[in-house]
């Protein structure tokens, strides 16, 4: 017997089917359309998005000459925040999937701040008021318009983030878990509940919400590629990884570097409120078992930035040559470029912000470029490690490090360097994926406990560089950020609902 996982992210759907011994016998993958219908805006069609996701299960178990008979359970890992809405008879959505990404809810998120600013909430759901998270997406939606609002009000129209969307369409349960419903502003973080304050601030019928579920158990039973595997598993990308990265103690943390950057810490079973700009998240939760938190900082843009450089600029044919071409230059240059796209998250929150490339001479070149564009991410990583000692007063010493940019030795160098701590890669750096693989087998037992959830490690960076030279790139790192801030001027951020 196996046990499958469908990884649906924000470019891409993948599905892993993988053995007792954690090995990857079989992989499907397919990338979807991104839609930029205006500047800020990101869309996704979320019946591509589904129609894939049969895809890629079919090719799977088609290359592993296997069918559902052989898989005990399925997990699904997913891009948190970007929210579906659909209709509960046809089962086809009702507005185009509004990605994490999008920014157009940030004059809403303004409104709904007033005198008490984006920590309004906070204490309530761990999270700042951002255009990042789906409460707002949905307010958004509702009031551009009124009649998918009266029928959201009369539970014809279904809520879900892209796990409840999928989980729906396989087995017609409408439910969610506790680590995506935690990335919604909806949920309390203390009664793992939907909150009525919530609700009531942003005008969302509950009506319209999934269930809350915990991570690790059996949510329903699929149809069509798998019937009757149980989906025994749900958790949100970014605790996916912390899952499959088997960090399980208190101070365990890994950084996954994927179309952004995600770093989680573990904190044990109590929610850890951060004064320095991170989220305070739910990690995993195992049946009736206590939830387990970590606190989060979110990074919008990095592998993104390498797309960004071969399909906007054209200076890289595929994404694997920018090593290559940031490899022929011995440093950036004195050239640094902050990706803030959609603004900058963790632990910055600037939504006014946008990207800058700084720096520039007639000696710079298109590797001085690639380099920068490595060397941001990095240095956000740091940003955001700053952050997590000053509110855990947890030393880091190791960082796990998952996702498609951890092939890039080049950038897991600099990693290592400008944090001064070891950088350390498993051997499968699908983590993602094989988290939720691991939570769905462990639900139906097809693992015992979680001693036997270990990946092997695949690759470690020891920090090379003086501190000197550290600290003065961290500074003018620094310098390139401050010259990003305050581009957009207030109150045309976002784009009111009825234009």
């Amino acid at each position: 017997m196996f046990v499958a996982a469908v990884d649906q992210g924000t470019t891409s759907t993948r599905c892993l089917v993988v053995d007792h011994d954690g090995a990857v016998v079989s992989s499907s993958h397919l990338e979807h359309e991104q839609h930029f219908p205006r500047p800020g805006w990101v869309e996704h069609d979320a019946q591509e998005i589904w129609e894939q996701t049969v895809d890629v299960i079919g090719r799977a178990l088609e290359g592993a000459h296997l069918s559902a008979s052989d898989i005990a359970a399925i997990g699904i890992t997913n891009q948190r925040e970007t929210t579906v809405l659909w209709d509960r008879t046809t089962g086809r959505p009702v507005h185009p999937a509004i990605v994490w990404q999008d920014t157009r809810t940030a004059d809403l998120c303004d409104r709904l701040g007033g005198v008490e600013g984006p920590d309004r909430f906070r204490a309530r759901c761990g999270l700042p008021l951002s255009t990042y998270f789906s409460g707002p997406k949905i307010a958004w939606m509702l009031e551009a318009s009124p009649e998918l609002k009266g029928r959201a009000e009369a539970g014809e129209i279904l809520f879900g983030t892209v796990d409840s969307w999928l989980l729906w369409k396989l087995t017609g349960v409408h439910a969610t878990d506790v680590t995506n419903a935690s990335r919604t502003m909806l949920m309390n973080l203390e009664t793992l509940d939907w909150d009525p304050v919530m609700l009531d601030a942003l005008d969302i019928p509950a009506a319209m919400l999934p269930e809350i579920k915990p991570s690790v158990g059996v949510f329903g039973s699929a149809k069509g590629p798998l019937e009757g595997v149980p989906v025994a598993g749900i958790l949100g990308d970014q605790q996916a990884a912390l899952f499959g990265q088997g960090c399980f103690t208190p101070g365990d943390a890994k950084n996954t570097y994927g179309t952004g950057c995600f770093m989680l810490m573990n904190t044990g079973t109590r929610p850890v409120l951060s004064d320095n700009g991170l989220l305070t998240t739910v990690a995993y939760q195992i049946g009736d078992q206590p939830a387990v938190y970590a606190l989060e900082g979110s990074i919008a843009v990095a592998g993104a930035l390498v797309q960004w450089l071969r399909d906007n600029l054209g200076i890289i044919e595929r994404s694997q040559d920018v090593e290559t071409l940031a490899a022929g230059v011995p440093d950036n240059g004195d050239v640094y470029l902050v990706p803030a796209f959609s603004g900058l998250f963790a632990p910055r929150w600037r939504a006014d912000a946008r990207g800058v490339l700084v720096g520039l001479t007639r000696y710079t070149t298109a590797g001085h470029i690639a380099r920068a564009a490595l060397e941001a991410t990095a240095y956000q990583t740091r940003e955001v490690l700053e952050a997590m000692r000053a509110d855990s007063g947890v030393e880091l010493t190791r960082l796990n490090v998952d996702g498609g940019m951890v092939v890039n030795d080049l950038l897991m160098q600099f990693q290592a360097d400008i944090l001064g701590v070891l950088v350390v890669r498993p051997s499968v750096v699908e983590t993602t994926a094989m988290g939720v693989a691991f939570a769905a087998g462990l639900a139906v037992g097809y693992w015992s406990d979680l001693a036997n959830l270990r990946l092997e490690e695949g690759g470690r960076w020891e920090p090379a560089m003086d501190d000197d030279r550290r600290r003065t790139l961290y500074e003018r790192w620094t310098q390139a950020v401050e010259r990003s801030l305050g581009w957009v001027a207030a109150g045309s951020l976002g784009s009111s609902a009825k234009e």
